[in-house]
């Protein structure tokens, strides 16, 4: 039931980025472009994506427990490492020079083109390099 839970929500997910047109690298390079031909599109996505996460948690957590597991998983660590600091930044990098993050990445697989799997090998490419950096105990 777990797994089809996770199916079911990242198709979700993946209809969400599909109507909300966040598969089109255009949208977010177009949010960047702040002197130009700005677009305010992906700000109204991730305000949308906030205001579900807050109200969500705030019902989530009201129950004893998750519906299909056993605890809920949260993080436990709140230091900020430079592996953490320096993936956020590669991550930011990526995503605005390519206007593709993973999820509409993953999305958009069905129209690969060859920037979007450039992006895609770069990121397959720090996945195994995240790897094999060692973590500092």
């Amino acid at each position: 039931m777990r797994t089809l839970m996770g199916y079911i929500a990242g198709l979700l997910f993946g209809l969400g980025l599909g109507i909300s047109g966040m598969t089109d690298p255009a949208r977010v390079l177009g949010f960047l472009d702040i002197f130009g031909a700005w677009d305010p599109t992906l700000m109204f996505v991730l305000g949308g994506a906030v205001v579900t996460t807050f109200i969500g948690y705030r019902l989530v957590f009201r129950r004893p427990g998750p519906l299909f597991a056993e605890a809920f998983q949260l993080p436990t660590r709140q230091d900020l490492d430079g592996r953490l600091i320096g993936g956020a930044a590669l991550f930011g990098i990526g995503w605005g020079l390519s206007g593709y993050c993973p999820g509409p990445a993953f999305a958009s697989i069905g129209g690969l083109t060859a920037p979007l799997l450039a992006m895609l090998v770069a990121m397959i490419a720090g996945w195994f390099l995240a790897r094999a950096i060692p973590a500092r105990a």
